[in-house]
């Protein structure tokens, strides 16, 4: 019996099919990319069509300091120094605290002490900032008039004081990353020579991560020049304020003031109309925090992307136990500082639980409210998530799409321009998204309050989250993973889709519940686009004139009528529950990242 192998004919060349390019992959790529673009570009036509549609007086708004638009005088210098003075007193306060908290973070505590106590950190970034202005009614306004005499408390000084709470944890993290970016090889030369852990750390580690430390409190910096809602319940909101001499400029600190934020913050900007003159210098306001904001950020991003020189002990080698006792002394300092972060987030739960007991009460969560301040706080809930939810749907692929592009396919140079207008995005201030948005979509597109709109409106805070997480984690891919890929005959568009995708995927979750956390706090920018205090529905029907509640919101509204016990006590209620729900998805965000990340608790 003889068997006959069927051969089959030899394909000729170009007869097999190519794989097809998936351009789907590269449209998302791009349309993630120019998402970015498209954010500042909307927000600079915003505000230079505000300006364009009005006579502004640029020496003026930059050199004078009244502000009366009954008058037609329309003065910033006093703001911008409201501005300045509120992020000096930050800085003052929270840089040396944040930097020892780090060191003390990367260098003193073992690892699993240290995974518990960046969360805490980072428990305290993701506070929402209206909570975070319910502590300042509630003790830093107090306490400054008790110090400096003053009824109320309403102060530069108090804005300056609640911004260094808020931007102590932004500090603390960036700088822990730079320090867990310096080789263990240089510690472990520098301890062969004979070196305490303090000249260790000050010869062989702050070199080389002093630029992103730097970089940390640029970005702190950034997010102090943009917060509003904050600093508008305890800086006082009063124009004209700009201190002559040195006795008027140490009294201003403990007198009510205003800032860039606060003044765009407020009723003004609808007040204003869409045009004129009043509106076009209030657009000139907003050109000039954007252009602080972007000078600080794109600062720090540079900053963090110096590269390092090692640097050699120069201290003089004093005798052995007085070595021993200084480190001692600064791990001492340095632990305290680490303390200190740890324990204001237990005193915040602390107030809150007290404060807000109501929102322990099941009932709190399930009923709808009743009257201005009473009943509970459901309809808030379903409005807040929708909103969450909605951004969340629509920034993951922009996010995630611009993030692969920037680690994959841009070249060096798009890369370094596009991360660092991505930063910007990330630093923009709130208020100005919600004031465009209200243009864009309440005014020329004719939605009125809209909850899409204000979803709209919180994809730019989320955006940037999710892309440079994906971005870093695109780069630590390995070359020999890349090639291993290419080298199966993949397309570019095959290797994203097969390789890249499913390694960037735990990093992208985890930036976006990070963004989600933050977008469910933001205040400013759903003020002027999606919410209402009471008679909208739980859920809308429709998006045209379909406004919703929610919690930040609701909370800025109450905590403005100090007077009634009740709307104070619905307050902080409704802060519980939005801390509550906030903590829930950072923890989430956490254990992800300590569970694709294995002993590496820093990312």
């Amino acid at each position: 019996m003889t068997i006959t192998e069927e051969k089959r004919p030899a394909a000729e060349p170009g007869a097999q099919p190519r794989p097809r390019r998936s351009a789907w992959v590269w449209g998302w790529l791009f349309t993630g990319a120019f998402s970015v673009v498209a954010v500042l570009l909307a927000l600079l036509g915003y505000l230079g069509e505000g300006v364009a549609g009005g006579d502004v007086d640029w020496a003026a708004l930059l050199t004078e300091s009244s502000w009366n638009p009954s008058g037609s005088v329309f003065g910033g210098l006093a703001m911008i120094y409201g501005s300045a003075v509120v992020c000096v007193i930050a800085l003052v306060l929270a840089v040396p605290v944040g930097w020892g908290a780090a060191v003390a973070l990367s260098e003193y505590v073992p690892g699993r002490t240290a995974r518990a106590l960046r969360m805490s950190v980072e428990l305290l970034a993701a506070v929402p900032s209206i909570v975070y202005g319910l502590i300042g009614i509630l003790l830093i306004r107090p306490f400054v008039g008790s110090i400096a005499d003053v009824p109320g408390g309403d102060s530069l000084l108090a804005a300056g004081m609640v911004l260094a709470v808020m931007i102590m944890p932004t500090i603390v993290a960036v700088s822990v990353d730079s320090l867990a970016a310096v080789p263990d090889r240089d510690r472990e030369a520098a301890f062969s020579l004979g070196l305490t852990r303090r000249e260790v750390i000050r010869s062989a580690v702050l070199p080389k991560a002093r630029a992103g430390m730097r970089a940390a409190v640029l970005l702190g910096l950034a997010r102090a020049l943009g917060e509003a809602i904050a600093v508008f319940l305890v800086v006082g909101r009063a124009d004209g304020r700009l201190p002559g001499t040195l006795d008027q400029l140490l009294n201003s600190l403990v007198r009510p003031g205003q800032t860039l934020t606060t003044k765009l913050a407020g009723p003004e900007p609808v007040l204003a109309g869409t045009s004129g003159t009043y509106f076009a210098s209030l657009c000139g306001l907003g050109l000039v925090l954007l252009a602080l904001v972007a000078m600080a950020t794109v600062w720090g991003n540079r900053g963090a992307s110096r590269p390092v020189r090692v640097a050699r002990f120069r201290g003089r080698r004093s005798a052995g136990r007085s070595r021993v006792q200084v480190d001692r002394f600064v791990a001492a300092l340095r632990l305290s500082a680490l303390a200190l972060p740890v324990l204001l987030l237990l005193g915040m739960f602390a107030v809150l639980a007290t404060r807000g007991s109501a929102a322990f009460n099941p009932s709190f969560w399930f009923t709808s409210p009743t009257g201005a301040a009473g009943g509970g706080v459901s309809d808030q809930i379903l409005g807040t998530l929708l909103l969450v939810v909605t951004c969340g749907l629509i920034a993951l692929p922009l996010g995630f799409g611009a993030g692969v592009l920037l680690g994959v396919h841009a070249s060096a140079r798009t890369a370094r321009v596009l991360q660092t207008l991505t930063v910007v995005v990330g630093g923009t201030p709130t208020v100005l998204l919600g004031l465009a948005g209200f243009v864009i979509f309440c005014s020329a597109m004719g939605w009125g309050r809209s909850w899409l709109a204000g979803a709209f409106v919180l994809v730019p805070v989320v955006v940037p989250m999710v892309a440079l997480p994906t971005c870093a984690r695109v780069r630590s891919l390995s070359p020999e993973m890349t090639e291993s890929a290419l080298s199966l005959g993949l397309t570019r568009a095959q290797y994203i889709r097969s390789v890249v995708v499913p390694y960037t995927w735990p990093a992208t979750l985890t930036g976006l519940l990070l963004g989600l956390a933050r977008a469910a706090g933001e205040t400013a920018p759903l003020l002027f686009t999606a919410t209402v205090f009471f008679g909208a529905p739980a859920l809308p029907g429709g998006i045209v004139e379909s406004p919703v509640q929610a919690l930040p919101t609701h909370i800025f509204t109450l905590s403005q009528d100090s007077g009634d016990p009740q709307a104070v006590a619905q307050a902080w209620g409704s802060a519980m529950v939005l801390v509550l729900i906030t903590a829930v998805l950072l923890s989430l965000a956490v254990a992800l990242r300590n569970r694709f990340e294995g002993e590496r608790w820093t990312t």
